[in-house]
């Protein structure tokens, strides 16, 4: 069976949802633009129990969450028990903690062996791990980044990616270059834009950017990358606007 490739990243609304009438209003908006998917991430004390039962009466499926990685390693059991409950094939997390990144080439070495052990405790429950990256893995360390690192020593089976387009041009990756270097290794994708406001760079919605999204979608078909999850974790305007301008240009390069 097929879906739509496209997901709401629920940080972009974060403010919106930090109680549960503000998340089934937030739900209902975020259908309503004609998402069918979403990523939780972001959002209040709200029991697993009742973002389930609100994501299904809105139609809305989860197919990723952030969560944090500590709580993964002395909380594994739980975890796995949410996502089962969400019926969530993904889970990942946002960032590398500090104790990994302040470790230099070493920190990030160590990371990749910690992520894969909790990859392969996730892997036994037929769940798949993904990190996400900002701009700070591509320092380098000789011929080498920090996100070459990661990946290069861990296990693709137990780690896979969740690569942020913006942050990749943001740190100096070629954005098309990593997508296919992380082929059949990335079940979703996160998708923002990059424009330049007042000199500095800046997040923007899809489509509104620089980036090469012709290129970066075709990259994506071949890398069989499943959900593009649209995130901006700042908006100029009303988040909720954001969301609908990115998900109507993604339709619009033919995007289904």
């Amino acid at each position: 069976m097929t879906h739509s490739k496209l997901a709401a990243q629920l940080y972009t609304v974060r403010d919106h949802t930090q109680t549960l009438q503000d998340f089934q209003s937030s739900m209902r908006k975020i259908r309503d633009i004609g998402y069918e998917s979403v990523q939780v991430s972001g959002i209040g004390p709200i029991s697993p129990e009742d973002v389930k039962t609100v994501a299904d009466d809105f139609g809305l499926t989860i197919c990723i969450t952030h969560v944090g990685f500590d709580y993964l390693q002395n909380n594994i059991d739980a975890a796995i028990a949410q996502h089962k409950l969400w019926e969530c094939p993904n889970v990942a997390i946002g960032s590398m903690p500090t104790s990994y990144r302040d470790g230099g080439a070493e920190g990030f070495r160590r990371f990749a062996r910690d992520a894969t052990e909790v990859g392969r405790k996730l892997s036994e429950a037929d769940l798949s791990f993904s990190y996400h990256n900002h701009s700070f893995e591509f320092v380098r360390f000789d011929d080498r980044t920090g996100l070459d690192i990661i990946y290069q020593e861990s296990e693709p089976r137990y780690l896979k990616a969740e690569l942020d387009t913006y942050w990749v041009q943001h740190g100096g990756g070629d954005v098309i270059a990593w997508i296919k270097q992380l082929a059949n290794r990335m079940p979703v994708i996160h998708f923002k834009d990059m424009v330049i406001y007042d000199g500095e760079q800046t997040m923007a919605e899809i489509g509104e950017g620089n980036l090469n999204w012709p290129g970066i979608l075709e990259a994506c078909a071949e890398a069989n990358v499943e959900w593009y999850a649209i995130e901006q974790d700042r908006c100029m305007g009303d988040p909720f606007e954001s969301l609908k301008i990115s998900y109507d240009n993604l339709r619009a390069m033919g995007v289904k």
